[in-house]
């Protein structure tokens, strides 16, 4: 990222700083507001420049005083244009964890439940990080949890008491296997370190009855770009094999790291692609000149693909839901699943501390220094032909419901409709409930998913701020 303290900004921000040292008023701000300065250089020197809608806040940027929020946090918020539910900040350490992969805390599984289409309330393993607690357990996706601390999971949930039994640690769960063997062990949450790809596999077919030849599916939950060398290697074995279909499954891909989407789409768009257009991305008026075109540039190992299925959710969102715009003007692209969450939009990564030497350490990947990083929204992405990102997410092609009664494998409900396609060129039905309710979870309370606990959802960044024209 190219150090964002550049001419012309140094004697803005000391007449800031000067001036305010003799306004007896700003001197009254900055006793009530410790975080007074961090605001009012948030303001000028990265909001107000190039925030998408900075017409539209631009005056209330100016008028609220800092000492009217109670945090930066706060003062960030109050910022934000009415319309945007994307844009977010950090603080430097969580945003240097969730990038290198580091969950502290955690059992390291994902929970949900089969309501759409099952009508089902019991709560199921939807995901298992490898190496974490559950994992130790044997737990796989499709387990049902059944109690915790001897409790019955949905008087936990009607209660509201759900999360904090959950997050107890050390904590006894007990959970019924895929073949309905209950089983109860007492678990300690523990840090992981933990990547972005849940699963490489190739099916074959002796696990699908039909297929004439290899398929690929890759189960990738976010773009971290300290894990582009994970890409590789699951390209490389895909590649190796020679696959013609690859099944991209990003219903948990919340986006991320531009770095990582165009890693990715440079190893599937076919090579007729190279040299074109996959996203274009717009900013403000006043930044018109920063707008650009972003082409497939290819790589070494590429897939010569015949047709890619992405397999969608509405945990889908961001980059994952750009990269799967942007291929399909250059290739045959198929969405199953369900409707994506919808974000149209990305931000630059903007690190404070800002000056020369702390960017000098930011990047050396040393990040002793950093504070608070903030990812306000500064472009809109649309694909070659100008189709842009719904903001209420892409329908898919074929509708399948989360399958939480199967791993990720040739049974479960999206995989097995890509597999009956590549066969067949229809789609099946969804699979029938494959276990009988029990009829305390027929109404039942529902959890609310990652989508709908956090405001800010998705992610879509560049880490190069651009200079200002």
């Amino acid at each position: 990222m190219k150090n964002v303290l550049r001419a012309g900004v140094i004697p803005a921000l000391l007449v800031l700083l000067l001036c305010g040292g003799c306004d007896p008023s700003a001197r009254e701000e900055r006793k009530k507001d410790p975080q007074y300065d961090l605001k009012i250089d948030y303001r000028d020197n990265f909001f107000l420049p190039y925030y998408y809608w900075t017409e539209e806040q631009l005056s209330l940027a100016k008028s609220l005083r800092p000492s009217d929020t109670k945090d930066i946090y706060d003062y960030f918020d109050a910022l934000l244009y009415e319309k945007d539910r994307w844009s977010w900040m950090i603080d430097g350490r969580s945003f240097v964890a969730s990038e290198t992969g580091q969950m502290q805390g955690t059992y390291g599984v994902s929970v949900g439940q089969p309501i759409e289409y099952y009508g089902d309330y019991s709560v199921k393993i939807a995901l298992v990080y490898p190496g974490s607690p559950f994992a130790e357990q044997g737990v796989t996706r499709g387990w049902t949890l059944t109690h915790i601390a001897g409790e019955p999971v949905d008087r936990l949930i009607r209660q509201g008491r759900f999360n904090d039994a959950f997050n107890t640690t050390p904590q006894s769960f007990t959970l019924d296997d895929l073949d309905g063997v209950s089983h109860t062990f007492t678990a300690a949450a523990a840090n992981l370190s933990v990547g972005p790809v849940l699963k490489t596999a190739v099916f074959t077919a002796d696990d699908f009855y039909g297929l004439t030849e290899p398929v690929g599916y890759f189960n990738y939950l976010s773009f971290k770009a300290n894990f582009l060398t994970d890409i590789d290697a699951a390209m490389k074995v895909f590649h190796d094999l020679g696959i013609r279909y690859l099944i991209l499954d990003l219903r948990y891909n919340g986006g991320g790291d531009s770095r990582c989407s165009q890693k990715l789409v440079d190893y599937l768009a076919p090579a007729s692609a190279v040299g074109q257009v996959y996203v274009t991305r717009t900013h403000n008026k006043k930044l018109s000149r920063l707008d650009e075109s972003v082409k497939v540039e290819g790589t070494e190992g590429s897939l010569n693909l015949k047709r890619l299925y992405v397999i969608t959710g509405e945990g889908t969102a961001s980059a994952s839901e750009m990269i799967t715009n942007g291929l399909r003007p250059l290739m045959d692209v198929r969405m199953v699943g369900d409707t994506t969450y919808g974000k149209p939009n990305g931000m630059y990564v903007m690190y404070y501390p800002y000056s020369k030497s702390d960017y000098a350490l930011y990047e050396k990947g040393d990040f002793s220094t950093l504070e608070y990083v903030f990812l306000p929204i500064c472009f809109y992405n649309k694909n070659g032909r100008g189709d842009c990102i719904p903001d209420d997410g892409f329908v898919p092609d074929n509708y399948q419901p989360d399958d939480f009664y199967h791993d990720f494998d040739v049974n479960e409900n999206s995989i097995r409709a890509c597999l009956v396609n590549i066969i067949s060129d229809q789609y099946p039905e969804p699979q029938n409930r494959v276990v009988e309710l029990r009829s305390g979870h027929r109404r039942g309370v529902r959890l609310l998913t990652e989508p709908e606990q956090n405001p800010h959802y998705g992610q879509d960044w560049v880490t190069t701020l651009p200079a200002l024209p």
